[in-house]
């Protein structure tokens, strides 16, 4: 065999083949395990969110005519300061966190994910959700994106992005645990996505998304005994966040139909549907009404009382004004009641 040959040209083109192996093998990022691209398309819509609360010692130390006097004798002001996220849900600078994140705060600074920072004003809140809507002056930020067009299930994966122990951006990765978790909180509007995606103090606020980066839902809190992630987190599904802000920025509150009871399930032999009332608010719709403590609610609106939550839900639905028609139970009779839905009060 020629020398060239053996010598030059055959090791030339073995390593022209290894070299297009080694490239084929290597090549497609796309291929490439991992949610990198998901976590680029999310998280330029999440922020840190840093509040400062200045603790007030009393009326007299407001007016500027006593401060100073406050100051000599009564010490400095208390300062609180306290971290969480956001996420931006309209480019002209509205952006959803939890109102645990900013309740009370005289100061509150955004921090956007290129580091630039803002300040930020409060918009309204709603309590119940523990939602809350700020705004910050800017146009053109980048916009979280929402999943709209699919359904989620119990398995997939959620990435969890925020602000956690103020690190600044952060991802953890968990999957979907349940939907429809109730009964968390005292709020009877309560409906969670579990996840057991890490979420830690800072994350409040932030964005739970899928597997390509549309959001899930606003990371709100965690079950923990120790006060750190044990793998049980919990976000509000993105659209009931949604309902919210849009109520939030057109209202400048959450508006809900209010009947003034409490509720609990109360099984019944003769019945298929029952929810007794444990309490009457004085002076709400279900007092006026003639609705009492004891009696057993079986239908509203035609719908059978079988749930405590999905009954709550239809009252805060029902526009203040309209009426409520109620089936009752009461001393094995039964009549009918009507109602005229009230706003709920505010916390």
């Amino acid at each position: 065999m020629n020398p060239l040959v053996r010598f030059v040209l055959i090791p030339a083109l073995i390593g022209i083949v290894l070299g297009l192996v080694i490239m084929f093998v290597r090549s497609p990022d796309t291929n490439k395990p991992g949610f990198a691209a998901a976590v680029a398309q999310a998280a330029p819509a999440v922020v840190n969110i840093y509040s400062t609360k200045i603790s007030q010692r009393g009326l007299l130390c407001r007016i500027p005519a006593y401060k100073d006097l406050c100051n000599t004798f009564g010490g400095s002001p208390q300062v609180q300061n306290s971290l969480g996220s956001g996420v931006i849900v309209r480019s002209n600078g509205y952006v959803l966190t939890n109102n645990h994140v900013v309740a009370g705060a005289d100061e509150i600074l955004v921090m956007f994910a290129n580091h630039q920072t803002t300040s930020a004003q409060v918009i309204g809140s709603d309590p119940h959700t523990d939602l809350a809507v700020i705004k910050v002056a800017a146009q053109g930020l980048p916009v979280i994106p929402i999943l709209e067009d699919s359904i989620p299930q119990v398995g997939d994966v959620a990435l969890a992005i925020g602000n956690p122990f103020g690190l600044g951006h952060s991802v953890s990765q968990g999957i979907i645990s349940a939907f429809a978790r109730t009964v968390i909180t005292n709020s009877p509007y309560d409906d969670f996505i579990q996840t057991d995606a890490a979420i830690s103090p800072g994350n409040s606020g932030g964005a739970l998304v899928d597997h390509q980066g549309r959001l899930l839902g606003i990371n709100t809190m965690i079950y923990s005994q120790s006060g750190g992630s044990e793998g049980i987190g919990f976000a509000i599904p993105w659209h009931i966040a949604l309902s919210v802000m849009e109520q939030i920025v057109e209202h400048g509150r959450v508006i809900r139909g209010w009947l003034g009871v409490s509720l609990t399930p109360q099984p019944l032999p003769n019945a298929p549907a029952g929810l007794r009332v444990t309490s009457v608010s004085p002076g709400g719709p279900a007092r006026a009404a003639g609705i009492r403590t004891g009696d057993i609610v079986l239908s509203v609106n035609q719908v059978l009382a079988t749930d405590a939550y999905v009954i709550t839900q239809l009252i805060a639905a029902t526009p203040p004004g309209e009426a409520i028609n109620i089936e009752i139970m009461r001393n094995q009779a039964r009549f009918r009641a009507t109602a005229i839905a009230g706003e709920l009060p505010v916390l």
